[in-house]
């Protein structure tokens, strides 16, 4: 019998638990542990009998864990988590902030590479997912233009980003699609659509005691990379209010290519997600991407690694065999 692949979760807020979660539906694999920067006696798991560790313990399970799923959020967490844990460990991380993928990569690649570990990158559903959807659609109609479309949901890293202002006690984001943009574009039209076009923002935010509502503002619609570059709005909510109102993380999107196949044909390709829970959905793809990476690293294919890097099969816990037999 194949033996288990272990492994470890680092962090345990709601991507942490759905891991935690995720694992259980996976036969092939078993959680040693997880991992907090937390008093490990303050953390309730899922389940009775997952084990909950401090970080600082991680290097005795050098030998004991085959991959670590690293939970932490993209702003402050991964950027310094994942390059010198990929030292260590063969990894698993959700850096979603798109447009300082390429040098997170760089940042990956060179430890893991150095000490023959796989690190997979920027695994979720986008990028992840929909990323391998953009790859096929200009693939498979290089004479078109994609088009990717999130919401109506709360996006996990926004509102992480919001939380981590000065002088913001909770907050929560979310990311509201334009329907007459993704109407035009499924019409087989090809619109120019800016940012704002595309996509509104809506954030609710408590404040602490004290805080200047004005700059709390200033800094999110200012921020770089998530707010800069969308209608944004900031309502100022009381705790309570956020606990009866915003206590669901539903999500999704869509990933359109319109393209010509012919000068006679235009042809549409659409993938879409609706999600009940983001983080849920979100662990679930980490814990396939970190069965992949285990056998990756197997095969000696070492360093960073992205969704593009992985063939199907290798997400799956059926054998090459079964998969041509009952998929294919």
């Amino acid at each position: 019998m194949q033996n288990l692949i272990r492994i470890g979760i680092v962090g345990y807020g709601n991507l942490g638990r759905g891991v935690e979660t995720s694992i259980q539906k996976n036969p092939d694999l078993e959680l040693v542990g997880i991992f907090t920067r937390r008093a490990p006696e303050s953390v309730s798991p899922c389940f009775g009998d997952t084990k909950v560790f401090h970080m600082d313990d991680l290097n005795d399970f050098q030998d004991k864990i085959d991959v670590l799923i690293l939970c932490g959020g993209s702003k402050d967490d991964l950027p310094k988590q994942t390059p010198e844990l990929a030292s260590k460990f063969n990894t698993v991380d959700s850096f979603d902030t798109h447009a300082r993928i390429p040098e997170f990569f760089d940042a990956v690649d060179a430890p893991a590479k150095a000490n023959n570990k796989t690190a997979m990158i920027s695994i979720g559903w986008d990028p992840g997912m929909f990323s391998i959807n953009r790859l096929f659609g200009e693939a498979l109609l290089p004479d078109g233009e994609t088009y990717t479309f999130w919401g109506k949901g709360l996006s996990q890293g926004h509102s992480d980003a919001i939380r981590r202002v000065e002088g913001v006690k909770a907050g929560v984001q979310y990311t509201i699609p334009s329907t007459d943009a993704i109407e035009k574009v499924r019409s087989g039209v090809r619109p120019v659509l800016t940012t704002k076009e595309k996509h509104t923002r809506e954030c609710y935010v408590v404040l602490e005691d004290g805080a200047d509502a004005e700059a709390v503002k200033h800094a999110i619609v200012t921020m770089p990379d998530y707010f800069a570059d969308y209608n944004t709005t900031v309502n100022f909510i009381d705790e309570a209010t956020l606990r009866a109102e915003h206590n669901t993380m539903p999500h999704g999107g869509f990933v359109i290519r319109s393209g010509n196949s012919s000068d006679a044909h235009n042809q549409v390709i659409e993938f879409s997600l609706k999600l009940d829970s983001n983080p849920e959905f979100t662990a679930s793809v980490l814990v396939a991407y970190a069965r992949a990476t285990y056998r990756l690293n197997q095969m000696g294919q070492f360093g960073a690694k992205t969704a593009f890097d992985v063939a199907p099969g290798l997400l799956s816990s059926k054998s090459p065999e079964q998969l041509r037999k009952e998929i294919l």
